[in-house]
């Protein structure tokens, strides 16, 4: 089910800020049955994107009821929080007093494999590089054109993600993950306070595993790592298995984290 405002419904206005400039945010959540383990997380970062963008941060109590309203019976679902500045004037000018738009839609979860999980995935190595904006680094914004025109680099079903680079050849992320490495025994993910969006599952993982460390990661050091793996609110912890020709295979580190992530109530598994 989709809601608007809290209405039921699937349109917004043809003259919404969100549609005209990309001005606004988003969250994807996974539900299992009644729970969203990550919902905390996700409320946060969607109030650092807020303040970030100068936009009213909506009542979490109310996002909840509307989230619920929305998933209706499913077991497994993802969930979509879009919030956008709203119907203003033409031009780029914010309205003084923005009225934001807010749609919750529900979605049932994809069917899972668990090859994925156990042997891990290949990655395309993209041509796209990000751009650098430390104003919009990190958090989620409706602004997706970057990650789209990667996508469209390659349409191999066996390659299941691409991984990106920033103009200064530092690994940033996937195109819809954040990206873990091991390297000299040690985990390391790409600093993003110049491009990139810092994940909520990044964010647990962090605090459950102090010792990684938040760097510049080149891309020759990634490809030389002793593991890659990648993190997603949705997906969870998937080893690579290649990227291009480069071959890795799942290490101690990635199973610790899956077994992490299984431990906050999700799984591989389809209700």
């Amino acid at each position: 089910m989709i809601l608007v405002d809290g209405q039921r419904q699937d349109t917004v206005s043809a003259l919404d800020r969100g549609l005209l400039y990309g001005d606004g945010l988003f969250e994807t959540i996974r539900f299992v049955g009644d729970a969203a383990p990550l919902w905390p997380r996700h409320m946060q970062r969607l109030a650092r994107g807020c303040a970030r963008l100068r936009l009213p941060v909506p009542d979490p109590a109310l996002l909840w009821r509307e989230a619920q309203a929305s998933r209706g019976d499913m077991a497994q679902a993802v969930l979509r929080i879009s919030l956008t500045r709203g119907v203003g004037e033409r031009g780029y000018g914010m309205p003084a007093a923005p009225r934001v738009t807010r749609i919750v839609a529900a979605f049932p979860m994809p069917a899972l494999d668990a090859a994925p999980y156990r042997d891990g995935v290949r990655l395309h190595l993209c041509e796209m590089r990000l751009a650098e904006q430390p104003r919009l680094a990190g958090i989620k914004h409706l602004n997706r054109l970057e990650q789209v025109l990667a996508r469209a680099e390659w349409n191999d079903p066996s390659v299941a993600e691409g991984l990106l680079c920033d103009a200064r050849g530092n690994v940033v992320s996937a195109t819809a993950a954040n990206l873990f490495a091991v390297v000299d025994g040690v985990p390391v993910t790409p600093a993003l306070e110049r491009c990139g969006v810092a994940g909520v599952l990044r964010a647990e993982l962090l605090e459950a595993f102090p010792g990684t460390r938040v760097r510049d990661l080149p891309l020759a050091e990634c490809l030389g790592a002793g593991e890659l793996f990648l993190s997603s609110s949705v997906r969870g912890i998937l080893p690579v298995q290649a990227v291009a020709d480069k071959v890795f295979a799942p290490g101690p580190v990635a199973r610790a984290m899956q077994a992490h992530w299984q431990g906050l109530g999700f799984s591989t598994e389809q209700a």
